[in-house]
């Protein structure tokens, strides 16, 4: 298991103006789901974001939901939180697939901070979800809310080029 002495962890971005975040969890797993949810929610509440939380049956459909909040709600950004278990090719597949949807969608412009995690054991899965441990459900909030500060602080801003009416 990855020791998690060895990660840098940003201090929270501020924000003039309100966060709205939606967690996307998965539920497949209720004693995962639930760390993972309550470290976001946590993170969350230090800066004083509205945290919405919709739970979907399990991780490929993460990416799904979170295009549709994307597209048809008004969230600054989003965390998404799962599980992958096995260390076989169906599920590194599977945690492939969702790994590159997320990251369709961050480079389309929405804020996800992720931790959908891949693990071969349920031990290494319940030392990464652990809000006391390493917290990977309050590391994706803090992904989330530090893109969306990037976002906030490049809004409205061109880089001069293109056509002018």
């Amino acid at each position: 298991m990855a020791n998690s002495d060895t990660y840098v962890h940003l201090p929270l971005p501020s924000f003039a103006k309100p966060v709205r975040l939606l967690i996307v969890s998965a539920a497949q797993d209720a004693v995962i789901s639930a760390n993972l949810v309550a470290g976001a929610k946590a993170k969350a509440a230090k800066i004083g974001a509205e945290v919405e939380v919709l739970e979907v049956p399990g991780a490929l459909e993460i990416p799904p939901a979170l295009a549709l909040a994307e597209r048809l709600a008004e969230f600054d950004g989003y965390a998404a939180l799962g599980l992958v278990m096995g260390a076989g090719p169906v599920q590194l597949q599977m945690a492939t697939e969702v790994g590159r949807a997320l990251m369709a969608l961050n480079l389309a412009g929405a804020c996800i901070g992720q931790a959908v995690l891949l693990a071969a054991d349920r031990a290494d899965a319940v030392a990464w979800a652990d809000p006391a441990g390493q917290d990977k459900g309050g590391e994706a909030v803090a992904a989330a809310l530090h893109l969306i500060a990037i976002s906030r602080k490049w809004a409205g801003q061109t880089k001069g080029i293109g056509f002018r009416a």
